[in-house]
């Protein structure tokens, strides 16, 4: 696994990352596992810049940069293309900045001389063998809001920064200190339309290099990187094909490769183990991550996929549409924000769209924003404290409940009663610190959104890396796509009537999408395969995440309401599938750190011998 660490105080130490290179120009910071040319380092005596991982930036606009770390102007230095990490120092200042969509957390824990930070959670918890923390699980597994708690990490004694916070370290103190503001300027979809093209062109095109190039060619998302790739270099352009899906992406991806220059295509057909949940019975080989990760319960998919692409080019860098629908779209939920804001003809004309699509009363689909247009997101949290003290719910479909800043999963039914109260206690606590929400649902959502996602993708890359030596580009996981997209508001982004409008008011015309891709309606999921592994893996997944299982052993779940969902998604009745997906991928990261014989620190003989 990549990761970062570095300490700051006193310079005798008595650790060291094991397997790790100190970085040039900034003292007592190392990589582990980054390769030389994605470490890069420029200082002049009163200021230091460190960029780790995907940059754009050039030799030169690094060098140039060193007046903004003088200036301290955090936010400047994380705009350029790429997913990386940013250290910077000016004077007895250290500022530790992570990305947007969580592909680069950041985590620090104090100690007596002072603070060590790193990328990697697990790595620091294993400084004295930190157990994991129960309650922040609990808030993980029913909340699926990464920064629900704030600064608590999944670890005790191991803090967390969040989204659009970055680490700052001074002699005095040591604070998660916002760069990225709570809500970003509104900018009109047609006039965001050419940034959102700039920056994703730029993007991809950052991540070229020569190297050899793959990607995926399915949806709307991933086609668009395939094209733009096509533009200066060779493609070997893939899809994912089981006949169990019975979508029309393979018709939309042998009809683009047909009309794009540079692409070749392959389909790349499924079988009975290219199912979710298959390959669950030795966590072993899966990849170990920092945090339960939502890849491990398709690794087989993706695997197929890979194992397509190293056949034909070894190495390189493979792209995916990962983030898009989160930046390029909106849930219908914006029709809360909609209403608080007393839009309500707007509301009315777009919940009778949303309705005709969904076969329903419009009149229902208001029901369902009414009530989060009336709350605040610390109101919100305040309810769901209030209901985590009352008997869990009979199990009701999520696209059935209300519109809520924070909805309560079915995952939170399953736990134990004290567990229950530990989080509606903590849930209280962090309604009352919260004191920079944003006025609009969608603006925490979707940060949400792309926090869980950009964390899970590094489960992804993780396989590319280790089983395939290919490095996974996800560009609408970029903080400046991200920027770009998030000015345009949801109900723009998000309108029913034209697909990914925002894609298609940035594509039109320009020749590097074919017409019929953007014209395009229809979206390809994974519906049938969740149902088929779910069938096929239900001993195993009984095994798992049944009475003997870490999370029952922490009152994370309770064997009744576990057994019971799992014999209706094994028997092809609706389920609560996000809810296991959590819990299965929350188990196996648990029975990993159990199991793994993961070294993660060296004893500095020289430190321990002074």
């Amino acid at each position: 696994m990549r990761w970062s660490a570095g300490w700051y105080g006193a310079s005798a130490r008595r650790r060291a990352p094991r397997g790790g290179t100190p970085v040039p120009v900034l003292e007592l910071v190392w990589t582990v596992g980054w390769p030389a040319d994605c470490v890069r380092a420029v200082g002049d005596g009163s200021a230091e810049l460190v960029v780790i991982g995907e940059c754009g930036a050039d030799d030169e606009q690094l060098w140039r940069a060193l007046p903004t770390v003088r200036s301290r102007d955090w936010r400047a230095l994380t705009t350029w293309p790429g997913s990386y990490l940013v250290v910077a120092r000016c004077g007895e200042v250290l500022a530790v900045i992570g990305d947007l969509s969580g592909q680069h957390p950041v985590y620090w824990r104090p100690e007596r001389c002072g603070v060590w930070w790193s990328t990697s959670a697990t790595a620091l918890a294993a400084v004295d063998g930190a157990p994991t923390d129960t309650v922040s699980l609990a808030a993980r597994m029913a909340l699926a809001q990464p920064d629900v708690l704030g600064t608590r990490s999944l670890f005790r004694t191991v803090n967390r920064v969040p989204t659009g916070h970055l680490l700052l370290i001074t002699p005095d103190s040591v604070t998660a200190a916002r760069y990225e503001p709570v809500e970003p300027e509104v900018v009109d979809l047609l006039q965001a339309a050419p940034t959102v093209r700039a920056t994703l062109t730029t993007a991809v095109n950052a991540r070229l290099g020569g190297r050899p190039v793959s990607a995926d060619l399915a949806g709307l998302d991933s086609t668009t990187l395939a094209c733009l790739a096509a533009q200066r270099s060779s493609v070997a352009a893939v899809t994912f094909a089981d006949e169990r899906l019975r979508d029309d992406d393979v018709l939309y991806a042998a009809r683009t490769a047909e009309a794009v220059p540079g692409m070749s295509y392959r389909s790349v057909p499924g079988g009975p183990r290219t199912v979710y949940y298959d390959g669950l019975e030795d966590v072993r080989s899966l990849p170990v991550t920092d945090e339960p990760n939502a890849f491990v319960v398709t690794a087989t998919i993706k695997r197929a996929v890979l194992n397509a692409v190293s056949e034909r080019r070894a190495g390189g860098v493979h792209f995916t549409g990962a983030g898009g629908d989160a930046v390029l779209s909106a849930p219908s939920s914006y029709l809360s924000d909609l209403l608080r804001s007393g839009r309500r003809l707007r509301a009315w004309q777009h919940a009778q769209a949303h309705a005709r699509l969904r076969h329903m009363s419009p009149l229902t689909v208001l029901r369902r924003a009414r009530p989060a247009s009336r709350t605040t997101l610390a109101e919100t949290w305040q309810q769901l404290a209030a209901a985590l003290r009352r008997p869990p719910r009979p199990w009701v479909p999520q696209a059935q409940q209300p519109v809520a800043w924070t909805p309560l999963l079915a995952t939170a039914d399953w736990m134990d009663p004290d567990v229950r109260h530990q989080l509606a206690v903590e849930l209280d606590t962090a309604a009352a610190d919260r004191t920079d929400a944003p006025s609009r649902l969608t603006a925490w959502s979707g940060q949400q959104d792309l926090a869980r996602v950009g964390a899970n993708t590094n489960g992804w890359r993780e396989i590319a890396l280790t089983e395939y030596g290919v490095d996974l580009a996800a560009p609408f996981l970029d903080n400046e796509v991200i920027r770009a997209c998030f000015a345009v508001p949801a109900d723009q982004r998000g309108a029913p009537g034209r697909y990914k409008p925002l894609l298609s008011a940035s594509f039109t015309g320009t020749g590097i999408l074919p017409d019929f891709v953007l014209n395009r309606v229809t979206k390809g999921g994974f519906n049938a395969l969740a149902y088929a592994g779910l069938s096929a893996n239900a001993g195993i997944l009984g095994e798992l995440i049944g009475s003997s299982s870490r999370l029952a052993a922490a009152g994370l779940i309770t064997d009744a309401p576990v057994a019971d969902m799992l014999a209706r998604a094994a028997s092809g009745r609706p389920a609560a599938q996000g809810a296991l997906h959590l819990a299965v991928s929350t188990e196996v990261w648990l029975r990993q750190l159990d199991t793994s014989a993961h070294i993660w620190w060296e004893v500095d003989t020289r430190a321990a011998a002074a």
